[in-house]
């Protein structure tokens, strides 16, 4: 039975027809479904300080119009006929949802989610937190996430991190979003990147006017490929973008170095999306441009934890924690449902980034930080990180095996890490529609041109997260097959 907003007008009179015109239209917006129950009249007339025979007389009139039907014992209800019309088809040329929401190769096997562990953590919070904990809680996050988290990265990560200096954040996405406010915001106040007031390098290397790039946007130096994902979600928090390409040794520092950047974006444990590692080399010319221009490096922590070959390498905010401003999320780990992430910062940086969390929307919710803090500090989650990783690990040999045997002609390029595959295509190969033909096999394949600034040869995405080993061949020969009855060239 549902309770009903029926504002009325009792000096206007007609409060019988009122009450039918305002369920009519409440019914034919779509607000009052087919087969919601209504309150009985008696309920409603009490509710809205009518008499019940007023009530009686407007469900009487939309029983006779087709909007509710009634029956004794089952009460009033609307009438299946009157279902709110199909929204008319999308004009020619707009555009959907588009590639932002949904599968992506970079997406984990949601079927694996440890769904009791999970529960069993959301139940001791449910059972053990006070009621205080339910309130509006601190928009960092809650103290006990703060502490585990900490641990773990200091633990798992390498990282050089304290409960002060990490903000939770709803995914990487929003953190990214939070960093680039604040940086922006600090150095349209005159700021230096070290947060003293000063001159600031500008885009010819010589103190400046206080302004940040054309417009006053932050120039930010991306790697080139990229998550053509992430651009929009830059652009909007105030940077403008500066390529810099991306070698088999990862980013090109040596080409970093003729950007006028303030600050600089890398995925350097495993670069999406040609899968390469950032070199001990590169990392090191990295810190030491972070350090010489006075810029920061954030750095996407995005999916570190599945490194096949050996142990995933340290962060590199452990070796620079006054440089590098840390990202990460559960999103690959256990679900991106969650929109659990994290962000660690220089102690100034941080406050900066929790206060513009308390400005934006006051915080994550508190009931899945307790348990996702739990379910650290009961060993759930590393316990579920060894078993993915042996199962992703499976997964990605049998579909390179797969490709190695029926499609020799692609090359996999990358260390074995993460949940996709980077594969280069033979030169004058269409990736695009190499990309159709592998997903009408039910394989998670996107083309890299969109990713790209520069032009480069062509190639495809490939995440395998969900592609159960024994059907890796499957979806391979089918793919050949496809491939070989039409032109990809």
């Amino acid at each position: 039975m549902a309770d009903l907003h029926v504002p009325i007008n009792h000096a206007e009179g007609g409060i019988a027809a009122q009450i039918a015109a305002q369920l009519r239209e409440a019914i034919r917006r779509g607000r009052l479904t087919p087969g919601t129950r209504l309150p009985a009249s008696r309920d409603l007339a009490t509710d809205l300080a009518v008499s019940r025979g007023v009530v009686v007389e407007a469900y009487e009139q939309l029983v006779a119009e087709g909007f509710l039907i009634s029956r004794v014992g089952s009460g009033t209800r609307v009438a299946p006929a009157a279902a709110r019309p199909p929204a008319p088809p999308a004009p020619a040329g707009s555009e959907g949802p588009g590639p932002y929401y949904g599968h992506r190769p970079t997406s984990p096997d949601l079927g694996h989610f440890p769904r009791e562990r999970w529960l069993a953590s959301v139940r001791h919070v449910l059972t053990t937190a006070p009621s205080d904990a339910l309130d509006y809680g601190d928009p960092g996050g809650v103290p006990e996430l703060r502490e585990e988290l900490a641990g773990y990265l200091r633990r798992v990560r390498a990282a050089d991190v304290a409960p002060e200096n990490l903000v939770i954040v709803g995914g990487v996405a929003q953190g990214l979003s939070l960093v680039l406010h604040v940086l922006t915001q600090r150095t349209r106040t005159g700021r230096t990147r070290t947060g003293r007031a000063g001159a600031r390098r500008t885009g010819t290397g010589r103190a400046g006017t206080g302004q940040i790039g054309r417009g006053g946007r932050l120039p930010l130096a991306i790697e080139d490929p990229t998550s053509h994902r992430q651009v929009p979600l830059l652009r909007r928090a105030g940077a403008r973008l500066l390529p810099v390409p991306v070698d088999d040794q990862g980013l090109d520092v040596a080409a970093l170095r003729d950007q006028p950047a303030e600050a600089v974006l890398v995925t350097p444990a495993h670069q999406y999306p040609t899968g390469v590692v950032l070199s001990p080399e590169r990392r090191a010319a990295l810190m030491e441009w972070a350090h010489t221009a006075g810029a920061t490096v954030l750095e996407d922590d995005y999916d570190a934890e599945f490194r096949f070959d050996r142990d995933p390498v340290g962060c590199l905010q452990g070796l620079a924690p006054d440089r590098v401003i840390l990202s990460g999320s559960v999103s690959k780990a256990l679900a991106p449902g969650l929109r659990l992430g994290w962000v660690v910062a220089p102690a100034e940086l941080a406050e900066a980034v929790r206060r513009a969390r308390g400005e934006l929307d006051l915080g994550s919710p508190v009931v899945e930080q307790y348990a996702l803090a739990h379910f650290l500090r009961t060993g759930g989650y590393d316990k579920h990180l060894r078993r993915m990783r042996r199962e992703y690990h499976r997964r990605r040999d049998s579909l390179v095996g797969a490709l190695a045997e029926h499609l020799p002609e692609v090359r996999v390029h990358g260390i074995e890490a993460g949940l996709h595959i980077y594969l280069r295509l033979p030169d004058g190969w269409d990736e695009g529609r190499v990309s159709e033909l592998a997903q009408e096999q039910g394989l998670a394949a996107e083309p890299v041109a969109p990713m790209r600034f520069t032009k480069g040869g062509p190639a495809v995405v490939v995440g395998f997260a969900r592609l159960p080993a024994h059907r890796a061949v499957e979806a391979v020969r089918g793919l050949k097959v496809r491939m070989s009855g039409q032109s990809i060239d």
